[in-house]
């Protein structure tokens, strides 16, 4: 079966933190052997197996997208740069869709399938929570079902929170097919030990945006400090005044994670306003066996059973009785292993989620004939 995935964002290396679930997804579907699979996306390292399809100036101008954020980024910063770069971006996926036959188009986030146009190649087309964006701009909608409308095709998002808009919106369409993105294997393996010097460490790890960081300078003001820190990690991508009490440290990468920050870290914590899907630094920290406290978002609850596999928080008051909750050392260790637990059993391992999105094509394939 010959897929052609396509895909806006990827890692240019391991210490690169952009895109990690997309280079994880095509490391599981090249070890599948019967898939024969082609990659269009911007450079970085792909399985030996794996085609990469992206001229030299596609993977060029995609590079130099990616440096500035990606499609999401310009439309919420500098529009008018961003429609320019949207009509080039569908110039040039399309070329790649007519020019790459494939049995099944595997395509990251809905704008990407608008170059599908024309053709009548049955697509898998991951819808992610940022998508959701996407869909609330003029027009948007008739596009994508006029697209849809050509071809066989299966939207998945990747919780299933967001299934019942896309059932209102392309239902009659489309086959809506939640699909969990997995896990890799070592944050399961994880052996979780507090800090030498008995200060609470927080995690946060994030985009840097206003919407991402939600309440969390305004709500954790004095309520962190010496004792209790909070460790902030991510991209600056909006200019934001950071609190004297946040350590910030930057960009990230798992093995940073892995090796130092989730061992010692009491919690993962996110008050995230933003589009959610499933956020795939919240599904790794819980294989982890690592607490997370959320802001109470459907995206979160869809994830976060309170008090059991981590802490909702709809206000300041509700975040300060999770923090002191969640630092107590039983109640840490028994939410972190209900946590791991929760993933192990519900969401699994890329490999897993490889064979979901398998089976997926072949249920295209057998309605084509």
């Amino acid at each position: 079966m010959k897929v052609l995935m396509s895909s806006t964002s990827y890692p240019e290396n391991p210490q690169d933190w952009r895109a990690r679930f997309i280079a994880d997804m095509v490391a599981a579907l090249a070890r599948r052997g019967d898939i024969t699979l082609s990659l269009w996306a911007p450079p970085g390292e792909i399985p030996a197996d794996v085609a990469a399809v992206s001229t030299r100036s596609d993977a060029r101008w995609l590079g130099e997208l990616s440096g500035r954020g990606g499609i999401a980024h310009l439309l919420r910063t500098r529009k008018i740069l961003a429609a320019a770069t949207t009509l080039e971006l569908m110039m040039r996926l399309g070329r790649a869709y007519r020019l790459c036959p494939a049995d099944v188009a595997h395509v990251n986030w809905l704008q990407n399938a608008l170059p599908l146009w024309g053709s009548r190649t049955p697509a898998l087309i991951t819808v992610l929570g940022s998508d959701f964006g996407l869909l609330r701009l003029p027009g948007m909608k008739p596009l994508l079902r006029a697209v849809l409308r050509q071809r066989r095709a299966i939207l998945a998002p990747n919780a299933e929170w967001m299934r019942p808009a896309l059932e209102q919106a392309f239902g009659d369409l489309a086959e809506i097919r939640p699909i969990a993105f997995g896990v890799d294997d070592p944050w399961f393996e994880v052996v979780r030990s507090p800090a030498v010097d008995n200060t609470q460490h927080w995690l946060a790890i994030t985009r840097l945006t206003r919407d991402k960081i939600g309440d969390l300078f305004s709500w954790g003001d004095r309520l962190f400090g010496r004792e209790r820190q909070l460790h902030l990690f991510g991209p600056m991508q909006e200019e934001l005044e950071l609190p004297s009490w946040v350590h910030y440290h930057g960009p990230t990468h798992p093995a940073d994670l892995l090796e130092r920050w989730f061992p010692m870290a009491c919690g993962l914590i996110t008050l995230s306003r933003h589009d959610e899907g499933r956020p795939q630094v919240m599904l790794e920290a819980m294989a982890a066996g690592l607490p997370v406290l959320a802001s109470d978002l459907p995206a979160h609850r869809d994830m976060v059973q309170h008090r059991q596999t981590g802490w909702l928080a709809a206000n300041r008051d509700e975040l300060c009785k999770g923090l002191d909750w969640l630092e107590d050392s039983v109640n840490n260790q028994n939410t972190g292993q209900a946590a791991r637990k929760w993933i192990k059993d519900s969401i699994g391992t890329w490999d897993d989620c490889a064979g979901r999105y398998t089976a997926a094509y072949q249920s295209l394939l057998e309605r084509r004939s």
